[in-house]
C-alpha cells in the first residue's frame, strides 16, 4: 500500500470504530505522527488531505515544519514527546498544541513563554496511568489538582489529558482511567491510542489518536 492508501485505511478504521462506539461522525481527530520522517514524506500525507501532525522532538520539528507550515496554511502541529524547559520558547513558537505537560516546571516555563510571545496554546496534561518510573506523566491521584493549578495559577488553557499505556498491558483499563480522570478534572479531550490500539481507544472515548507507523511505515 502507498502512504495515501494507508492513510485512507486508517481514517476508515477510525470512522468504523467511532460508529461502533455510538459516537458522532468526525468526533475523533487523527494526529499523524511524522517523527523521523523527512519533509518530502510528510508532504505526501499533506497532499492526501491530512492536516494534523505530531512530532516528538522540538529540534527535529524545527528542521522541517517551518517550511511545511508556510506551504500549507491550516496545518496543525502537536508536540507529543517530552519537553525540556530550555526548549519551551522554541516549542511555543513552532507548535500549535502541546500534549505533554507532565510537571510543574514545564507548566511554568510554557506559561511564561506564552505570555512573552503572545501565543495562548491549548495544552494537554500527560498522565502516567501505569505509574512507570521510566515514563513521564502526572500521578493519576494528582491530576485533578494539577489541572486546576495549571488553569487557575498559571492561566494555561488545559483542554485534555494524554497517556501512553504500558506496552505489556491491556490498554483498555488505562484508557478507561484517563476518561474517568478527564471528567473529574473537567476537561473534554482525550489523546490516547496509537497504531496498535487506536480502535480500542476510540471505544473508550478518545478524541485524538496518535498514529505513525501504520501511516508512514516502519522507522
Amino acid at each position: 500500500m502507498t502512504l495515501e492508501e494507508r492513510l485512507l485505511d486508517i481514517l476508515g478504521r477510525i470512522d468504523s470504530a467511532t460508529r461502533d462506539a455510538g459516537r458522532p461522525a468526525g468526533s475523533v481527530q487523527l494526529v499523524a505522527v511524522s517523527k523521523t520522517f523527512d519533509a518530502d514524506t510528510v508532504r505526501h500525507a499533506i497532499m492526501a488531505g491530512q492536516r494534523v501532525f505530531g512530532e516528538n522532538r522540538v529540534q527535529e520539528a524545527q528542521q522541517k515544519w517551518p517550511i511545511l507550515k508556510a506551504e500549507t496554511p491550516g496545518v496543525e502541529l502537536h508536540l507529543i514527546g517530552p519537553l525540556q524547559s530550555n526548549k519551551a520558547a522554541d516549542a511555543v513558537s513552532l507548535f500549535d498544541v502541546i500534549e505533554t505537560v507532565d510537571r510543574e516546571k514545564i507548566a511554568r516555563a510554557l506559561a511564561d513563554e506564552m505570555r512573552r510571545q503572545g501565543r495562548q496554546l491549548p495544552v494537554y496534561v500527560q498522565v502516567n496511568t501505569g505509574l512507570e518510573p521510566q515514563k513521564a506523566g502526572i500521578d493519576p491521584k494528582e491530576v485533578v489538582t494539577f489541572v486546576a493549578f495549571c488553569r487557575e495559577q498559571l492561566g494555561l488553557s488545559v483542554i485534555g489529558l494524554m497517556c501512553i499505556p504500558p506496552v505489556d498491558e491491556n490498554p483498555g483499563p488505562h484508557f478507561a482511567l484517563l476518561a474517568k480522570l478527564a471528567k473529574e478534572a473537567g476537561v473534554e479531550r482525550l489523546s490516547m491510542g496509537m497504531s496498535g490500539d487506536f480502535e480500542t481507544a476510540v471505544s473508550f472515548g478518545a478524541t485524538n489518536v496518535r498514529v505513525g507507523s501504520a501511516i508512514f511505515g516502519s522507522r
